[in-house]
């Protein structure tokens, strides 16, 4: 028997054979605007349509009992067009519609991307950069874009029947002490920067001017070192120039609030030998890490290297009489530094010179060296200290460059141990930041690395630098995470850590204020340094003249762009105020680690060669360039 036609939506099935026949054509109920089926004199309301949407079924449904018409051959047709070209209409509108939702969605922003950051780090990281122009000592470059600026510091080295050359350097903070340990410090973690991101750097046309702030550093610390000679077996280290006396008596960089410009008060020179172990290990990993910065320099890049090999000889001295110390243990040494720089210890300095130098060298004689003193340097470090990195401790950044080398270059016997030791603690360093067990946060969300000190932003930095970096680490490697006995972290929550740290400092905290001056529509006016402060009107200011703008309440007349304060304390609270430098002083040193970040986070546009076809914008091996296992004894 054929299928039969069945009418749609008829209460019941009660046509006979002949029906069908003759009538092939079934009536589709209308729906009133109340709802209920409209009955009329004679048949039904009808729309008849007939479109043959599916094939014809051969089961023989009229066996099966039920109320609803089982036929898959529809034959409709259009009896009543005004029905008919409303729902034409209505179809058509829903179609736009839903593309229009589509397309919308498509090119609107992802916000859930919270790793990415929403703010303009291309302009964060050429402000950045810029406050370290701002901190030039020495003959100052006509090209600089700081204005404000001019030579100072030029007989920096000629005092007390010294006659060496300091001219050159950067300025410590707001004051006009140059010191060399952060100084090194600061060139060490730049360095990093670009050996990991120059693709990053050269796409946003920053790479030439990091490169130059470098080597005004590197520069500098090659006259800070000078190396043992025929008259005598000791190195020379110049620590610091200036001075840091609080007596009111006495004009010093401390107590005389003048530009560098128009300074005309003596400035003392600390000197130190190979003993201070923590100012020669700091020297060795700049002088090093720089040298692979210019590689493509040989006659500087060799210049770097050798320096740092002859301090390395010295300082790694374990011979009778000589005796390692941290240069602020030594009085003649460090004895002012230590006001600023209390170095807490000196074995991870070492440890982190002789990483360095491993890389800039190739010498595995350097790897061992590290990595049997590593255990030392764990011993060494405070419980405070621990999972920071900044000034004072290198030891948690050199594990992560220590597991880096075990990802992409493992070297295996006899480095396993500490590369393994190194990749572990990496994972817990890692999962400390994540986890609310270990270092706690303000209520807008920075993290409080060492909540008793201070200047909160300089640590939260460095710490959203080694996230992210570890985080490229993982991807290259192709892990999505790591897990760890208080939990475990994806790559995306690394990476919105590290975004929500960046974008804490750029301006999304309590106060609506960035903490770097010059972004932003909100940032800090009174920040405490000496040429921001002063006019750059042509005219001299003596230390008592100066003092009217240390207590001025108006804001600084020269903006110290890309310089990140101190920031606020424990619970989000900050006062612009240029006579609280717990708040408001800027330094090279935290700089430097917001540098690392922005840089880090900063998207990569282009496909990277180096990258295993990820777009990081990272070198992958560049850093191991200079690996060729050359023996232990060369």
């Amino acid at each position: 028997m054929p299928d039969s036609k069945y009418s749609l939506g008829s209460p019941t099935h009660t046509s006979v054979a002949s029906d069908a026949d003759m009538h092939p054509v079934r009536f589709v109920h209308t729906i009133s605007e109340a709802g209920r089926l409209l009955p009329s004199a004679s048949k039904w309301n009808s729309i008849e349509l007939n479109f043959h949407l599916a094939p014809q079924s051969s089961s023989n449904y009229d066996s099966l009992p039920s109320n609803y018409s089982k036929s898959f051959d529809f034959d409709l047709v259009i009896t009543d067009k005004s029905y008919f070209k409303r729902f034409v209409y209505i179809s058509i509108l829903v179609v736009f519609l839903i593309l229009a939702l589509v397309l919308l969605v498509h090119f609107l922003p992802h916000k859930h991307h919270h790793h990415k950051p929403s703010k303009n780090l291309t302009l964060a990281v050429n402000q950045a950069l810029t406050f370290f122009d701002a901190q030039k000592s020495g003959i100052y470059p006509n090209n600089s874009p700081v204005k404000y600026r001019g030579n100072s510091g030029m007989q920096d080295g000629k005092v007390n029947n010294l006659n060496a050359d300091l001219k050159g350097g950067l300025y410590d903070s707001g004051n006009n002490i140059k010191f060399s340990f952060p100084t090194a410090y600061t060139v060490t973690l730049l360095s990093w920067t670009v050996i990991e991101y120059h693709e990053k750097y050269a796409d946003i046309g920053e790479l030439e001017h990091v490169k130059d702030i470098i080597k005004w550093g590197s520069d500098y610390l090659l006259k800070v070192f000078v190396p043992p000679n025929s008259t005598t077996d000791s190195a020379i280290l110049y620590s610091q120039v200036g001075s840091t006396s609080n007596d009111p008596k006495v004009s010093s960089d401390i107590t005389c609030w003048q530009r560098p410009e128009d300074m005309s008060y003596e400035r003392p020179v600390s000197i130190c030998d190979s003993t201070a172990s923590d100012l020669s290990g700091e020297i060795i990993a700049a002088l090093s890490s720089a040298s692979m910065v210019f590689k493509e320099d040989n006659e500087y890049s060799g210049e770097l290297i050798n320096a740092a090999k002859k301090l390395y000889d010295v300082a790694s001295k374990e011979e009778p009489g000589h005796k390692q110390v941290k240069y602020t243990e030594v009085d003649a040494c460090g004895e002012e530094a230590r006001k600023f720089y209390n170095s807490s210890g000196f074995q991870d300095e070492l440890v982190w010179g002789g990483t360095w130098l491993f890389f800039a060298t190739g010498n595995t004689s350097y790897l061992a060296y590290s990595t049997e003193r590593f255990k030392a340097a764990e011993v060494e470090e405070k419980t405070s200290e621990k999972g920071i990195f900044y000034w004072n401790n290198k030891l948690t950044a050199n594990m992560v460059l220590l597991t880096r080398l075990r990802f992409f270059r493992d070297l295996g016997y006899p480095y396993e141990g500490a590369l393994g030791s190194s990749s572990n603690r990496t994972e817990l360093l890692m999962c400390s930041y994540l986890s609310d067990n270990f270092f706690n946060k303000t209520k807008g969300g920075l993290i409080l690395l060492r909540p008793d000190s201070g200047e909160t932003l300089q640590f939260a930095a460095t710490a959203s630098f080694l996230s992210k970096l570890y985080s490229d680490y993982l991807d290259l490697i192709r892990r999505s995470g790591v897990s760890c006995h208080s939990g475990s972290f994806s790559l995306e929550m690394l990476r919105s850590f590290s975004s929500s740290q960046v974008n804490y400092i750029l301006g999304d905290n309590p106060m609506k204020m960035s903490y770097m001056v010059g972004f932003g529509d909100k940032y800090p006016t009174q920040v405490h340094h000496r040429s921001a402060s002063i006019p750059w009107d042509g005219k001299y200011y003596s230390c008592a003249e100066g003092d009217r703008w240390l207590h001025s309440k108006e804001p600084n007349p020269n903006l110290l762009v890309g310089a990140m304060v101190a920031g606020p304390e424990e619970f989000d609270n900050f006062s612009d105020e240029r006579e609280k430098p717990g708040f408001t002083e800027p330094s090279i040193a935290g700089n430097a680690g917001l540098v690392a970040a922005l840089i880090a986070l900063h998207d990569h546009p282009s496909k990277s060669s180096n990258s295993a076809g990820l777009n990081l914008g990272i070198d992958q091996l560049g850093i191991f360039d200079n690996i060729h296992l050359i023996p232990s004894n060369q």
